[in-house]
């Protein structure tokens, strides 16, 4: 079974992107576990805080939750062409250490989509996240690109995925993703 976390960057109940993970969690093929993760109760990074307290209750579960998967899956909105403070706040929290905790990112397959009500999807915002996933030294998996562009007409009032030919490219873009993590995962347990 591969294992995958998907993380939504979005803190909107009727975000587009959270709706675009609940479509990629239906969309999982056999032997793929997809579990989605949204970034609520993630305080914003304060280094005072974090050599007062130590790392807060949300950030530890949340790594914990990413260190269980096989593969992390991020759906990125897009703010002012480019990644949204919050989701990058959110990754800054989770690349800090944790005492009696793994490094979450490292050699960690991750791949990126995303949806925007605008016209050119959330290319610019995830072309923004290469410089950071090779900064957090992630297996970044760019086999595939998925950019759900005018996402109003793409989901319907209650979020559910309306579009078939988005609906393929998603079915597409999750199996070549979790193909990608086994693999991976194959290649790992070979050289052990």
């Amino acid at each position: 079974m591969t294992r995958l976390l998907g993380l939504s960057g979005s803190l909107r109940a009727q975000s587009f992107n959270t709706a675009l993970l609940r479509a990629a969690q239906a969309a999982a093929g056999d032997g793929v576990m997809l579990d989605a993760a949204t970034l609520h109760g993630v305080p914003l990074y304060d280094g005072d805080l974090e050599q007062q307290h130590g790392t807060p209750e949300a950030v530890r579960a949340l790594k914990e939750r990413i260190l269980a998967a096989d593969g992390l899956l991020l759906v990125t909105p897009e703010y002012n062409n480019g990644i949204p403070g919050v989701f990058k706040n959110a990754i800054d929290w989770l690349s800090r250490p944790t005492p009696g905790v793994a490094d979450v990112f490292k050699d960690r397959p991750v791949a990126v989509i995303g949806a925007s009500p605008g016209g050119f999807g959330t290319v610019l915002s995830q072309n923004h996240w290469l410089p950071v996933l090779r900064a957090l030294g992630v297996r970044h998996w760019s086999g595939g690109r998925l950019l759900v562009s005018r996402a109003g007409g793409v989901f319907a009032a209650d979020g559910r995925l309306q579009d078939e030919g988005v609906q393929r490219q998603l079915t597409e873009f999750v199996g070549g993703f979790a193909a990608f993590v086994a693999a991976d995962a194959r290649g790992r347990k070979a050289k052990a």
